[in-house]
C-alpha cells in the first residue's frame, strides 16, 4: 500500500509539472504574438502550484509574469513594481539554485523598466512635479537597492515638494545604509579651449583623449554628501518645529565627523535659523579660527553681529573680509548701510527742534553730522559699484547722497539709474 501511495504522489507531481510546463509554453507563445489576455490566463493557470514547482519552472514563470506585466497597457507604478519584483524574483531563484538560464533576460527587462521609470522621474522633476519624481525615484531605488543615488534624489525631490515626512524617511534610510555620495569625476583638458571638461564616464573621457581632442586626463573624488543630508534633516525638523530633534540630528552627525568643516558650518547655520545668534557666533568664530583667510566666513560673522545689534563688531568683520577680498561688494554695501543707519537718530532730533536760535545752531551741527555720515558711506558704495556696476540700489543711494551734498555727481548717478531702470 505504501509503495502505491508514493507512486501515486509521484504521478500527481509529475502531472502538475507537465500541466505547468504546458501553461508556461502557452503564455510564452501568447506573449510573442502580443496576445496579453491569453498570456495572463495561462500564467494564472500555472500560478496555483508554482511555489511547489522545480526552480527552473519557477524562474520561467516569474520571467513571463514580468514580461506580461511590463507589456500591460496599465503603466501605473503599482504595475511597474509588480513587473520589477517578478524580474528580481527570477534572479533570486537562479542565484539560489546555481542556474542562469533566465537571469540575463530578467536583468535586461528590469533595466529597461528602470530606465523608463527614471526618464519619467526626470521629466516630472523638470516639469516641477517633485512629488511624482520622488515617488518614481524611490521606487527605482527599491527595485535595485545598490543604486542609493536614486534614494538621495528621491529625498531631494521630496524636500522640494515639501513632503517632509517622506524626505525624512529617505534621508534616514540613506544614513542607515552609510550613503556618502562620493563619486569619481573624470576630467581632461580641451586642447582647443584650454578648459577642463568633465565627462560622464571614464570611457568617454578616454575616447576623447585617444581621439586627440583632450589631454591631461584626471580622476578626482566628489565631496561627501553626508553633511548636506544632515543639514537637510535638521532643517526639516526646524520647519516642523522640532528644534530638539534638529539639534540631536546634528550632534549625531558631528559624533561621526567631528572635524568636518562643512558640517561645522551647517551646525552654525542651524543655530542661526533657530534664532540662537550667540551660539551661531561662537561656532562661526571657531570656524574662522580654522580658516582665517576665508572672506565669506568673515562676512557671515558680520551679518550675525549686525543682527545681534553689535554694528561696531559687524563693521570690523566686514573690513577684515575686504582686506582679503577688496572687491567684496556685499561687505561694502553692508558697511554703508550700517553707517547710514545713524541718519535715523539725527533726523528724529532735527525734526524735534523748534525755532529758537539755539535750535537753529543745533540743527546746523546735526546737518553737518549727517553730511559726514554721507561722505563716510560714499567710498563703500562707489567701491561696490566698481565690482557690480548694475547695482540699482547702490546707484539710487549714491544719487540721493550726492543731491544732499550738492555734489554734481548726482546727475551722473541719475542718468545711470535711468539707464538701469530702462529709461523710466
Amino acid at each position: 500500500m505504501r509503495t502505491k501511495f508514493i507512486l501515486a504522489l509521484f504521478l500527481t507531481v509529475s502531472a502538475l509539472g507537465f500541466s505547468q510546463k504546458k501553461a508556461l509554453n502557452a503564455a510564452k507563445k501568447a506573449l510573442k504574438s502580443g496576445n496579453l489576455e491569453v498570456a495572463n490566463e495561462a500564467l494564472k493557470a500555472a500560478e496555483g502550484q508554482i511555489e511547489t514547482a522545480e526552480d527552473k519552472l519557477k524562474a520561467q514563470y516569474y520571467l513571463l509574469k514580468g514580461q506580461a506585466t511590463a507589456a500591460s497597457p496599465d503603466k501605473s507604478l503599482v504595475k511597474f513594481e509588480e513587473a520589477a519584483n517578478a524580474y528580481a524574483k527570477v534572479v533570486e531563484i537562479e542565484e539560489a539554485s546555481g542556474s542562469n538560464k533566465f537571469s540575463a533576460e530578467a536583468t535586461t527587462g528590469l533595466q529597461t523598466l528602470r530606465q523608463s521609470l527614471i526618464e519619467k522621474a526626470v521629466a516630472d522633476q523638470n516639469a516641477g512635479d517633485n512629488l511624482a519624481a520622488a515617488e518614481k525615484l524611490y521606487l527605482g531605488y527599491k527595485t535595485q537597492k545598490k543604486d542609493t543615488a536614486y534614494l538621495y534624489f528621491a529625498a531631494s525631490n521630496a524636500v522640494n515638494g515639501k513632503d517632509y515626512d517622506n524626505a525624512l524617511k529617505y534621508y534616514n534610510e540613506l544614513i542607515e545604509v552609510g550613503y556618502k555620495g562620493i563619486e569619481n569625476k573624470y576630467t581632461a583638458v580641451n586642447k582647443e579651449t584650454g578648459e577642463v571638461d568633465t565627462f560622464d564616464s571614464k570611457e568617454l573621457r578616454d575616447f576623447s583623449v585617444k581621439g586627440g581632442t583632450h589631454i591631461k586626463p584626471e580622476v578626482t573624488k566628489t565631496k561627501s554628501r553626508q553633511a548636506e543630508i544632515t543639514k537637510n534633516i535638521a532643517l526639516i525638523y526646524i520647519t516642523q518645529g522640532k528644534d530638539e530633534e534638529a539639534i540631536k540630528a546634528m550632534e549625531a552627525a558631528k559624533a561621526q565627523n567631528p572635524n568636518d568643516p562643512a558640517l561645522m558650518q551647517e551646525e552654525a547655520n542651524m543655530f542661526y535659523k533657530l534664532g540662537n545668534l550667540e551660539k551661531y557666533q561662537e561656532l562661526m568664530q571657531a570656524i574662522v579660527a580654522n580658516d582665517p583667510e576665508n572672506p565669506n566666513l568673515l562676512y557671515n560673522l558680520g551679518v550675525s553681529a549686525s543682527r545681534l545689534g553689535d554694528n561696531e563688531q559687524a563693521i570690523q568683520y566686514y573690513e577684515k573680509a575686504l582686506e582679503i577680498k577688496p572687491d567684496y561688494s556685499s561687505a561694502q554695501i553692508n558697511i554703508a548701510a550700517i553707517i547710514l543707519s545713524g541718519e535715523t537718530a539725527l533726523n528724529e532730533e532735527m525734526n524735534s527742534l523748534g525755532g529758537s536760535a539755539a535750535d537753529y545752531k543745533r540743527f546746523d551741527v546735526l546737518k553737518k553730522q549727517k553730511q559726514d555720515l554721507y561722505r563716510k558711506a560714499v567710498p563703500y558704495l562707489e567701491g561696490a559699484l566698481q565690482s557690480k556696476p548694475d547695482n540699482v540700489e547702490a546707484v539710487r543711494t549714491l544719487m540721493q547722497i550726492f543731491y544732499q551734498l550738492d555734489d554734481p555727481k548726482a546727475e551722473d548717478m541719475k542718468s545711470k539709474l535711468k539707464a538701469l531702470e530702462g529709461g523710466n
